[in-house]
């Protein structure tokens, strides 16, 4: 426990020596171009590249035998299988070639959101500069040299013709593992348009989502049900200051075959540009999204880097975690990795889709993941349109106290515009009120294909997946209303257009453990009027479980939550309603190990079937134990002495037991795990971590970490702040995170003590406890 006594004498300390500095900037011998990454050689393939994106467009940049490189990839691009492809490839190839010399530089520049390359080869010398604009779908290629220069951009695309995918490949689809029949990447259109390269795909008129329809019995709905695939068309236009076509060549990169088509200088300069427009739509015909292009092109022409620019100031300035240690060492490396995982996170700040968690815009090559994936660069394991909740909730977990909760809309949006679906069919199945959104849901609101099951036993519940891990899993959709609420407390955040899909979240569970009791006999609720939540799920590891204890917190949590909103978000009826379901929600279980009372997983399951530790849900997402709260030495409990929860222990991919430990103010463990977890990746990117349980770049293992580093600075309860609830105090650090009711928090740690604080409305620094051992 926290030495009380001493946090109150730190706390009156640090107020006096705040109050005195009061207007003055925080003291920090670090900033963010500390961490920029720099590259002094050239890569040697793919696997080797940098990271370079904002709005919703995701680049991978590197030089390889004199020639720039960069893969295209932008959110919500899925093809007829659902998976999410790249926008192609371009190579820039100069000459005279200033990188044949053995001058080399490329570096992230973090602070403006731009890849910059320089090379030198005797007297010639060029700079490049890469950047997506943050407000409009556009690429833009600067370059510049002391000479001048002819430059060749090629776009080159490995979906010239159609082609089959087989075994392994189709994981990066809704297929899977059971594909019906053929299963084909169709190939995309690309032209020479003038001197301008046109290039899309335009899904065809069956889709893996007309499959789901039929497989699961919803042909009767059908027409009612929405459908992001059906004609969606993806792609753009390359083009550039006096290019001209300059023909269409055959190669080959790793092991895909590719075709590329070539704009060139019309004459030698030593200012060149080259921009690519992109487009994603849902038109009734090609012509309509060819009209709408041209007009993002238009609009393209008056894009300069400025408010781009501005955007990534006010990005860094709005919250940043630094530690003051040696430059490469296990400290130093935690912070450095923790603001390059939020740049990457930045890149899809306003997509249509949320960042994928396998990889989200930045996958590359898979056969350099894995040898005996010898797939195209679309690939990615664990499908694109699905989305496998588990584990892309801990990517947007971080986002409430990096401040970055405009972020998250993407992600509140996918399951809003899948409300519709998952409401019907909750409705044809069962006659009940609600929304079943399940564990690894596609896009479109229905359960993945694969996941659901095609073989199937006659007579088996029609709404149900027919799997051994993810049957009766229905909670995981809480946390991400959870969020949405949080949102609102954090950030002040409008989110009425999102009340309908808590509401409904909430009454799928009222409605369906009722339906469900009374299909066993004559009473809707237990002797002591709880619902029965049974069959249930401890997360995908305790299954058939009755009243999983991760579903009971959930549920309390979420419920709480909502009866705290205003009565313009909430009136007196429903919160009657909501509070009439709060009580009938069953109580957390526990049991014993070596005489230490712990949480249980369930009040019983019948088997365990995968790694994870709901036992500790309570604790992490849902706070109901943990530091200063009832029941800490039970939770501790369970995260020392819990055989399952220690036989399950690792900081591998969605791994979260540093986040457990910061949440329990175990210092010293949250230590151990975090310097594992937030390490360099092993890969030329620090923050490519992966591929864990999934693939490269993991980004559950990124965002999970970001988690847990500030975890270990503040933890909320209430109006409460604590500060440094779990950091070790040797780190000196100087950190900047968003509190809920629009508070920020920026402090400098020092040789062990708080030199300075600033909190943000100054009201709130009475809710303020600094906790150090």
């Amino acid at each position: 426990m926290k030495n009380i006594l001493f946090s109150v004498i730190v706390c009156a300390a640090l107020w006096t020596y705040s109050l005195s500095a009061q207007g003055q900037p925080l003291p920090s011998s670090l900033v963010i171009s500390d961490y920029n990454p720099v590259w002094t050689s050239q890569s040697s393939s793919s696997a080797d590249s940098m990271p370079c994106g904002g709005g919703d467009i995701g680049l991978n940049v590197w030089v390889e035998k004199g020639e720039l490189l960069f893969y295209i990839a932008r959110s919500g691009t899925f093809d007829e299988n659902n998976a999410l492809l790249k926008l192609g490839r371009v190579r820039i190839t100069l000459s005279p070639n200033p990188f044949e010399g053995k001058t080399f530089r490329q570096e992230l520049v973090l602070k403006d959101g731009y890849v910059q390359i320089k090379g030198a080869n005797g007297d010639l010398s060029a700079d490049i500069k890469i950047w997506t604009d943050v407000f409009q779908p556009l690429v833009k290629v600067e370059i510049s040299s002391s000479k001048a220069i002819s430059a060749t951009f090629a776009y080159e695309s490995w979906r010239t013709e159609d082609r089959a995918i087989t075994g392994k490949e189709n994981n990066s689809n809704s297929w899977k593992w059971a594909p019906q029949g053929d299963v084909k990447t169709f190939r995309d259109e690309i032209s020479f348009s003038g001197n301008s390269i046109l290039f899309y795909h335009r899904n065809q008129k069956n889709t893996v989502f007309d499959a789901a329809v039929k497989q699961q019995g919803l042909e009767s709905i059908k027409d009612s049900l929405q459908n992001p695939l059906q004609n969606l068309t993806f792609g753009g236009m390359m083009r550039g200051t006096g290019l001209k076509p300059s023909g269409i060549s055959d190669g080959k990169y790793l092991n895909t075959g590719f075709r590329g088509w070539k704009l060139t200088s019309i004459r030698p300069s030593k200012k060149l540009e080259m921009q690519l427009i992109l487009h994603t739509a849902q038109t009734s015909g090609l012509k309509a999204w060819q009209e709408q292009l041209a007009a993002v092109v238009a609009a393209g022409k008056k894009s300069n880097s400025l408010k781009t620019i501005k955007w990534w100031n006010a990005y860094w300035n709005r919250s940043f975690i630094y530690i003051n240690a040696k430059p490469g060492s296990a400290e130093w490396q935690i912070a450095r990795n923790y603001q390059l995982f939020r740049y990457m996170l930045g890149c899809n700040a306003y997509g249509k889709l949320p960042t994928k968690f396998n990889g989200g815009l930045f996958t590359y090559d898979p056969v350099q993941v894995d040898s005996s994936y010898r797939f195209t660069p679309d690939f990615r394991n664990w499908g694109g349109g699905t989305h496998t909740a588990q584990n892309q909730r801990l990517v947007y977990w971080p986002m409430l106290k990096s401040g970055d909760a405009e972020l998250m809309k993407p992600q509140f949006d996918f399951y809003l515009n899948a409300l519709n679906n998952a409401r019907r069919r909750t409705r044809f199945y069962w006659n009940h009120e609600g929304a079943s959104f399940t564990e690894q849901l596609e896009n479109f609101g229905l359960p993945n294909p694969a996941e659901y099951g095609w073989k199937r036993p006659a007579g088996y519940d029609r709404g149900m997946e027919y799997n051994a891990w993810l049957e009766y899993e229905w909670d995981t959709a809480l946390e991400f209303c959870m969020m949405i609420l949080e949102s609102q407390r954090y950030a002040a955040h409008d989110i009425r257009k999102y009340m309908p899909l808590i509401e409904n979240c909430l009454d799928f569970f009222d409605a369906h453990y009722r339906y469900l009791a009374l299909r066993r006999g004559s009473k809707s609720l237990d002797a002591d009027g709880h619902l029965v939540l049974y069959p249930g799920s401890g997360a995908e590891t305790y299954k058939m479980a009755y009243n999983a204890s991760s579903t009971i917190a959930g549920l309390k949590t979420l419920l709480g939550r909502l009866l705290e909103l205003p009565d313009g978000l909430l009136n007196q009826q429903k919160k009657k309603r909501w509070s009439a379901m709060l009580r009938s929600i069953p109580p957390i279980s526990f049991r014993n190990f070596e005489g230490h009372p712990t949480i249980s997983p369930a009040a019983h399951w019948e088997r365990i079937n995968n790694t994870e530790s709901p036992q500790l849900y309570p604790v992490f997402p849902w706070g109901i134990f943990g530091t200063g709260k009832p029941g800490l030495d039970t939770a501790r409990n369970t995260y020392l002495y819990d055989s399952d929860a220690l036989k399950f222990r690792s900081h591998v991919g969605w791994k979260q037991d540093h986040i457990f430990a910061a949440r329990l103010g175990l210092t010293k463990e949250a230590e151990r795990l975090i310097l594992l977890k937030m390490k360099d990746s092993g890969r030329r990117f620090p923050a490519f971590w992966g591929p864990g349980f999934d693939w490269v770049p993991d980004h559950n293992w990124g965002g999970s970490g970001m988690t847990g580093m500030q975890e270990m600075l503040m933890q909320t309860d209430g109006k409460k702040i604590m500060l440094f609830p779990a950091w070790p105090k040797q780190w000196d650090t100087h950190f900047k995170l968003h509190a809920p009711y629009q508070t920020t928090v920026e402090a400098v740690l020092r040789n062990g003590r708080v030199e300075d604080l600033k909190v943000t409305p100054e009201s709130r620094r009475k809710d303020v406890v600094i906790l150090l051992d």
